[in-house]
């Protein structure tokens, strides 16, 4: 199985920066994307921002030369700056890969339990 944290988030002032982190643990035997999704009430989860450790990086339009996305291991953060109150949302951390299992590897697709992001104007 494989689980995943965030931390971070909180209350932020318009025009401010946060920075959100995640772990992934378990019987992971690959992590190949790992990225940040978003969510308010009565809405749709949307992706903020996905890194493939093939290299590839990928932003949704809202995110582009405001977030940024970067790894080490099996840790994927998420620094946001300029900050707006249309941020304001939970945000899940995602991973995509291969984990061990009783009768051999699968491919998994695992989430957090999200992290609350308050923009403040």
């Amino acid at each position: 199985q494989v689980h995943l944290v965030e931390s971070g988030g909180g209350l932020v002032q318009a025009g401010g920066s946060a920075r959100l982190s995640c772990e992934a643990s378990g019987t992971i035997v690959t992590i190949d994307a790992m990225g940040w999704y978003r969510q308010t009430p009565g809405n749709q989860r949307v992706q903020v921002a996905n890194l493939s450790y093939s290299g590839s990086v990928t932003y949704a339009e809202f995110a582009k030369g405001r977030f940024t996305v970067s790894r080490d291991g099996a840790l994927v953060n998420l620094q946001m700056q300029t900050l707006k109150p249309e941020d304001t949302a939970v945000y899940y951390c995602s991973a995509d890969g291969i984990a061990a299992g009783l009768q051999g590897p699968y491919k998994y697709h695992a989430w957090g339990q999200g992290t609350q992001v308050t923009v403040s104007s």
